[in-house]
Formats: structure tokens, C-alpha cells, sequence
């Protein structure tokens, strides 16, 4: 077949294993585009210098893991009230944010989900910069943290659920070893955070105040279809472990036809992250980016530890806390019946399903996300202790007036 053959045989193969990173699985059956390669590609150029996604940057951190795996984070600090720079929008957001009340005086600690980076909370960064201390951290393997120490060499381990708790537990000792904690996962960084309570009870008793898992699971990802016939996933279930074993085998071949054939799977892509048919394309083409830029071996050996995954007792840990649990209406990686699930187990957690939403509901209906983890800073607060009344930056002697534009969305 030649070397032009072998790229786009391991192209298509790399892909589809992109596409299941994503929460795919093999056999999705793409439609065929009808315009030209070269068109497509010069599209994906031009989406690809769009917009301002990404780019929000922090003070930079690294934690070391207890295998000594560098974890690399950014802070964005609270701004002090009165303080120079942007005061004015600064005050104007924390109107329209949180009205005439106040967010929590805490550090809230953003985890991101599987072949995604921190910069998938980008619209909630932009929203809270300046109004909160926030961490954000990319996981092992994942964005600028280090491979994976203990999944590397010839003792190689695979990942688990609980080596990520414990890597979170390292970020939050050294971004934010005091004072209270708001945890916000997604995805995979939400089961990160049960596994953080599993290991650290003690840890969520006396710092933390809230709690958001947004699109994740407690257990049962085996159940998951994917949208797609039950015999077919059993099928793709039982081959998959050896067709990732081969293509780690083959990874830089994979990786170099990944990006031969990308613009090819777009559209599944685009079907397993969002639910909207108006998604804009930049942010489509910035989900699809941070997917692409996981390595095929790092996408084989997080893999199995969704399997195994079962964190359903660590979930009574958040028993007497503001928690929110949140979903799109359209997920099918974490079905919004996981989210449920979670929410029955803690009668007092705010439930919301978000309508017309996929897997990156932070992404695809940031206005939602936004507003909600709003309202638990504010209860949040409770928890941490009595809140002064908000100061307006530009006026410090007077608080901020003015209800602010909310949208509610109770799904």
C-alpha cells in the first residue's frame, strides 16, 4: 500500500481513537464531506486563529505528585477592592455576576476533564477573573503538566481514579494550602474530586464549602452506549483494549496520520461534544484542538481506568455541603441519568439539566455554567463564614448597587 497507504490507515484509526477519547466509540459512522480537502483544511487554519479561546493566562505553578510528576497550574487572584487597572469592568462583571450579593471569599479549584486542558473552563474564566481566586491545573499527561512518572518506563502502572485524586490533593497543597475550597470538575475532574474526598475526608470536613460536578459520573461507565447500539459497543468493548495496545505500538505513525485526517472527523467530534446545531465553529474548532493535541498513548492508558471507576460512596463526604450538579440534556459521554443519579444521593444539591447541551455544556452554553456556579459561590459563603457587603471597586466607601442582568435556567 506504500507510506501514503499506512498514514491514512493509521490516520483513520488514530482518529477514530480521538473520537472515543472525546466518549466515542469505534464504528461511529461520520458523514462524508463533499467539499475538497484543501478547502477543509484552510477552514480548520482559518477556525483555528478565531477568537480569543485559550489564551487567558495566570500565574504559573508547579505541584509535584507523589511520584514526583510535575503538575503544572495558574492562579488568577481576586482583585482588591479599589485597587488600580480595571476597576470599572471589574465591578460592572461582579454586578452582572452575582447582583447585589457577593461570591465567597475563597480559592476555587477548576479540574478538567479526560483529553481535554485547563483551558476548557475558558468562559468561566473570563467570567470570574478578577471576582475570585481560582486555580487552574492541567492533569498528568494532560496540557503543560508532565507524562505520567509512574506510567512511564519499563514498571509502567496504569492511571486511576485515585492517583488523580491524589495529584489534585498535591496541586491544592501547593496553589492553596489555606483557606476554604470551592472543587469544580468536569467530566473526569469531577470523578477526580470524589476521589479526592475518598482519600481526604478530612480535607472536605474542614476547607471545603462547595462542591460543582459538572458532566460526570459516580460509577457505572460500563452502562454507557454512546448513543450507538448496545451489541455494538460490547463488541467495540471487547476489541478495544487490544486496538489500543496497537496503536501505542505504532503511536508516532497514529499521531502523524491523526493529523493527515482530522478534518475528516469534525462532525463526530462536533456530535460527541456539543448538542446545539448553532455551536459557534471557533469554539467547536478550539474543543476539537485540545482533544487533538492528546497523545495516542496518554488516550490508551487513561482509558481503562473509566471501567473500573466506581465512586458512589465517596459521595456522602459532600452530604452537608452546597453542591451543584449539572449536566446537558444531550450528553452522551456522562449521560445526564449519572448527574441524576449523583443528585439522589444528595438530597440538598441543585440539580440542573441543561436543554440543547452536550458533554462540554461549559463550552457550548457558558451563560448557564456561569450563572449557576455563581449562585454556589454565594451559598458557598455560608459555609465560609459571614461575607462582608460588596465593594464596589470604583466606589470602595459605598456597596455595589444594582440587581445585575441574570438568566436563569433551572432545566
Amino acid at each position: 500500500m506504500g507510506e501514503a497507504g499506512n498514514w491514512r490507515r493509521a490516520g483513520f484509526a488514530g482518529a477514530a481513537i480521538g473520537v472515543i477519547a472525546a466518549g466515542a466509540a469505534a464504528g461511529v459512522a461520520v458523514e462524508r464531506l463533499t467539499v475538497g480537502r484543501s478547502v477543509r483544511q484552510k477552514a480548520r487554519l482559518a477556525l483555528d486563529s478565531t477568537g480569543p479561546y485559550g489564551t487567558l493566562r495566570g500565574t504559573p505553578g508547579r505541584a509535584h505528585a507523589d511520584d514526583s510528576t510535575a503538575l503544572y497550574y495558574e492562579v488568577d487572584e481576586a482583585a482588591a477592592p479599589g485597587g488600580p487597572g480595571e476597576a470599572g469592568e471589574t465591578a460592572a462583571r461582579l454586578r452582572r455576576l452575582f447582583g447585589q450579593k457577593r461570591p465567597a471569599p475563597v480559592t476555587v479549584v477548576f479540574s478538567h476533564g479526560y483529553c481535554l486542558n485547563q483551558d476548557s473552563w475558558h468562559f468561566q474564566r473570563a467570567a470570574l477573573r478578577g471576582l475570585v481566586r481560582a486555580v487552574y491545573w492541567d492533569q498528568r499527561s494532560h496540557g503543560r503538566s508532565e507524562r505520567g512518572v509512574d506510567q512511564t518506563g519499563p514498571d509502567a502502572v496504569p492511571v486511576s481514579i485515585d492517583r488523580l485524586g491524589r495529584d489534585l490533593k498535591a496541586v491544592i497543597d501547593a496553589a492553596a494550602p489555606e483557606g476554604p475550597l470551592v472543587l469544580v470538575g468536569h467530566s473526569m475532574g469531577g470523578m477526580t474530586v470524589m476521589a479526592l474526598a475518598d482519600q481526604y475526608p478530612e480535607l472536605i470536613r474542614d476547607r471545603v464549602v462547595g462542591v460543582a460536578l459538572v458532566g460526570t459520573s459516580a460509577g457505572k461507565l460500563a452502562e454507557v452506549t454512546y448513543g450507538l447500539p448496545q451489541a455494538g459497543v460490547r463488541a467495540v468493548r471487547r476489541v478495544l483494549p487490544g486496538v489500543l495496545r496497537a496503536l501505542v505500538a505504532q503511536a508516532e505513525l497514529v499521531e502523524r496520520g491523526r493529523r493527515v485526517t482530522a478534518d475528516l472527523f469534525a462532525g463526530a467530534f462536533k456530535r460527541y461534544s456539543f448538542a446545539s446545531k448553532d455551536v459557534d465553529p471557533a469554539v467547536a474548532r478550539f474543543a476539537e484542538r485540545m482533544i487533538e493535541s492528546t497523545p495516542i498513548d496518554v488516550v490508551a492508558e487513561f482509558y481503562p481506568a473509566f471501567t473500573d471507576h466506581d465512586k458512589t460512596g465517596a459521595l456522602a463526604t459532600f452530604l452537608d455541603l452546597p453542591v451543584l450538579a449539572l449536566a446537558g440534556d444531550d450528553d452522551l459521554v456522562t449521560p445526564a441519568s449519572h448527574t441524576e443519579a449523583i443528585a439522589a444521593l444528595l438530597p440538598d444539591a441543585e440539580l440542573v439539566v441543561v436543554p440543547d447541551a452536550g458533554h462540554l455544556v461549559m463550552l457550548e452554553h457558558p451563560e448557564v455554567v456561569n450563572d449557576r456556579l455563581a449562585d454556589l459561590l454565594v451559598r458557598a459563603g455560608s459555609a465560609a463564614g459571614p461575607v462582608t457587603d460588596p465593594v464596589d471597586p470604583v466606589n470602595p466607601a459605598g456597596p455595589v448597587t444594582g440587581a445585575g442582568n441574570r438568566t436563569g435556567h433551572d432545566g
